[in-house]
Order: structure tokens, then sequence, then C-alpha cells
């Protein structure tokens, strides 16, 4: 089997944003719908930071017309006011207002499904590289009452909770009586996000008795204050309630740490996008994207809770259960707070790792590691004979270092361990996806 991967011939500009924006003359100058994950303090953030840096004073929120609804304002030197308005009410909305064309920007906790792609064909491929912008990662937190002295359970448990089958903490080893379960609404991108990753991979669903809440902070403190109950949520959301480590499969337990969830690795890391039309879009909606893509709009996805795409070195602590030439390079480098994975059913790199490519570069060349400084790691989904596992790694390594190379990066090793230390369950194509993976390690 040979591998390719399809890269634009361009690489994308490391995320400036033009200016000056025209102004409209009447209404808003942008309108962006969608997840509320996104919409309720990150999203308006954003847009505040983006009129900002256009050179707008007295930059302010003001309640919208319906509940989850905000306008951002700000005024230009002249004296003009400009508006730009954000509703949250989940992820599926956003696709429906851009139909509809109440919406000139589309905020989504979930990747747009085949059904609204095809739908919005009219407006282009929204799974362009273009259109679609992972804008930050975002970790589902599974939580519990402070006083809960669970600590770990597994994708399995959590369906069957969640769903009903399992009903009381004492059948999964704890105290407390009848579990009492909290979830997000309907149009909530972190439920369709949960039931993605959870419910439908095992064909269980919701529980009919949960209690349902569109604001997730209200979910998560409704959380902390019932001995009996559980949830799902944004990693903002934590509050005052406590999450548990999450295994799936054969992976390790996984806390919702900052380090596994910008690489994916946790067990309910997803990522969150904003889509923009390709077809005639509105200027202040693409300044938007590359403002939120540049060091200072990760910095605020930063500052609300989030997971930025900024790329740092951590290290990594070796451990028994580890391959031995892993716990070498694991004691000799750092690990770079990326994974390079590749488009479903194809080993061609995704959007995101098209983004991240520049990333690292820049990393590299920021920190002086573009000589023989940098070790390509490949992972793979089980497969019957493991060295045909083995050389499919290798060779999804040996993909992400020719895109390397073009960028005068001279590697100093490239692995393939196979399907070796996997982070998700080989059961299902989303799992074997996220365990087909490049790593990548700096000395």
């Amino acid at each position: 089997m040979r591998l390719r991967v399809l890269l634009l011939l361009t690489v994308f500009p490391l995320f400036a944003v033009s200016a000056p924006l025209p102004l409209p003359d009447q209404g808003p100058a942008l309108r962006i719908q969608g997840s509320n994950t996104i919409g309720a303090a990150l999203g308006p953030a954003l847009v505040k930071g983006l009129m900002e840096h256009q050179g707008l004073q007295a930059v302010h929120s003001e309640p919208g017309e319906g509940v989850n609804e905000q306008r951002v304002i700000g005024k230009t030197r002249q004296g003009k006011t400009v508006t730009i308005e954000v509703a949250a009410h989940g992820s599926s909305t956003g696709f429906t207002a851009l139909k509809k064309a109440s919406a000139d920007l589309a905020a989504s906790s979930r990747p747009i499904k085949d059904s609204e792609l095809v739908d919005l064909e009219p407006l282009g491929d929204l799974k362009s590289p273009e259109a679609e912008q992972v804008i930050a990662i975002d970790g589902l937190a599974i939580i519990l009452h402070p006083q809960n002295p669970l600590n770990t359970l597994n994708t399995e448990q959590l369906a069957q909770i969640f769903n009903g089958e399992v009903s009381t903490w004492e059948a999964l080893g704890g105290v407390g009586g009848p579990i009492h379960v909290y979830a997000r609404d309907d149009q909530s991108g972190t439920y369709d996000t949960f039931k993605e990753l959870v419910l439908r991979l095992r064909g269980k669903p919701l529980a009919s008795g949960a209690k349902r809440f569109e604001s997730s902070e209200q979910l998560s403190d409704a959380v902390s204050q019932d001995p009996q109950g559980i949830g799902f949520i944004g990693l903002p959301y934590v509050r005052q309630a406590k999450a548990v480590a999450i295994v799936d499969g054969d992976s390790q337990p996984m806390l919702a740490l900052n380090s596994l969830i910008a690489t994916e690795d946790y067990p309910l890391s997803r990522r969150l996008f904003f889509y923009l039309p390709p077809s005639g879009h509105n200027p202040w909606a693409k300044a938007l994207v590359d403002f939120t893509q540049s060091g200072k709009g990760q910095a605020i996805v930063a500052a609300n809770g989030f997971i930025a795409q900024q790329v740092q070195a951590i290290a990594v602590q070796p451990r028994p259960s580890m391959p031995d030439d892993y716990q070498g390079i694991a004691r000799d480098a750092q690990r770079l707070t990326v994974n390079f994975r590749f488009e479903e059913g194809s080993a061609s790199l995704d959007n995101k790792a098209r983004q991240d490519l520049q990333r690292v570069v820049a990393y590299l060349k920021s920190h002086d590691k573009l000589d023989k400084q940098v070790t390509l790691v490949g992972f793979g989904d089980a497969k019957d004979d493991p060295q045909r596992a083995a050389l499919l790694s290798k060779l999804r390594a040996m993909a992400v270092r020719r895109e390397l190379v073009k960028n005068a990066v001279v590697l100093r090793d490239i692995r393939g361990l196979g399907a070796q230390m996997p982070v998700a369950a080989n059961t299902a194509d989303e799992g074997r996806i996220k365990n087909r993976r490049v790593e990548v390690w700096v000395y």
C-alpha cells in the first residue's frame, strides 16, 4: 500500500490579519451563530480582540435579543458604531443559519456532518482547508460531586451510566445509591460530541430521565451540589466539580490535562471550529478567523480556559509500559504538544495538521532545531500482521518528514511503533483514526 500526503502547494500565511476592514452602512458587521461552548465566552472574547486590533474604542458586550445572545460593540475614532452579533444556541444552529443566510460564520464544537456539508454545497466546500478552521482544542470532562470517591471510569462504563443501564454507584464500586445523570441539551455540540464519542459507538441512547441543560455553567454547578450526580462538560466549565480519569480500550487512564488534550490523546478531547463559507464570505468573518489563528488570538483561547494550539515542548516521564526505544526517546528528548493526524480513510494530513505543520516549523526555527534535532514517531491501529502495522506507522512518519524537509528541517530519526501505546479503542473507526498519529520529539 502506497501512502501519499496531499498538501496544499501554497503554505498558509502565518495568520496575518489585514486592516482596516470595511464598515457596513447599516446592521451588524458580522453575525456568528452556533456552539454554546464557543459562543458563551470564547467567541465574544475573540470578537473583542479583533475589534481592538482594528483600532475600535470602548469595546464592550451587551445582552442580545434572546437568551445566550450577545452584541459586541465598539466605536471608530470618527464615532461610528460597529456591532458584531453572537448567538450561542448549539452547533447545529450555526449550520442552519449559514443556509438561511442569517449568519456569516458558524461556530461549532464538532465537525460538520456529511448531511450539513451537502446541504451547504451552494456556499462552497466547507471541508476545504480555508473553510474548516480548528480554533482550539477542548476536552469533555466527566464530572462528579467533589466528595465522590471514584477516580477512574472507562468509556464503556460511561455509556452504561448515561444510558441508565448502570443506575447505582454501588455497581461501579462506589457508594451513594442511585446515579443522577446530567447532560447538555439536544442543540449542544458538547452533547453531540459526547453522543459520538461515547453513546453512539456503543449503540446506546441517552437515558430518558437525564436532566438537560442549555447552560454549561448551570450543569456543572448542579453536579457539584449533588452527591449522586454525574455529568459531562467542556473543560473550562469543571468549576467546583471533580473530574475523573478516563480509559478508552487499552489506553492508560488519562485525566483531562492540558498536555493530553493538546495532543488529542485524551479520550474525550475534541476540536472547536469556525466554519467560513468559501463563496463570497464577509471580510470581518475572514479577519476573525485569521485573528483567532494568530498568537494574540490563541492567547485569548488559553485565557478562556481552552487549549491553545501554540506549540510547546513538554517532558514525558518514561514508564515501564512504554516500548524500550520509546523510553529512550522520552529520557533524552521533549515531546511537542501536537500530533499529526490524517483525514478519515486517507493518508492525507487533515486540516488541523496542515496548520500545525507551520506552527511546528516556526517553533523549530525559533528554537534553532532545524538540523538533526527532531525525531518523528509514528503509530497506527492494530492489524492482523504486526509488521504491517509497524510499516504503515513508519510510512506515516515519513509522510510528515517529506513536508518538514520542504521547510528545511533535517530530521534526526524516524520510528514506527505500529499499534503500540494506543490512545483509543480500536473497535471503531473513530478510535482507529485517533491511533493513526505522528508525534514530534525535539532534542
